[in-house]
């Protein structure tokens, strides 16, 4: 189902009001290429988040368990 920002909004909404999460699985734009492998492998657990904003520079570790509810 596709809905407009109305509907993405109640949707928010809605899973705010009763703490319903998703589970991610945080990637950088420089490591899109591995991630779309891992696609390909069928060897995602969790949606693929592309963090635009990450530092392409620093080494950080994103735990593969790594929960949205922790944000």
């Amino acid at each position: 189902m596709i809905g407009g920002i109305t509907e993405i909004k109640e949707m928010m909404d809605l899973c705010g009001k009763h703490k319903i999460t998703c589970d991610i699985e945080l990637t950088t734009p420089d490591k899109i290429n591995e991630a779309l492998d891992r696609v390909a492998k069928n060897d995602v657990r969790y949606r693929f988040v592309i963090d635009v904003a990450a530092d392409h520079n620093a080494n950080a570790q994103i735990s593969p368990n790594f929960r949205a509810s922790e944000c």
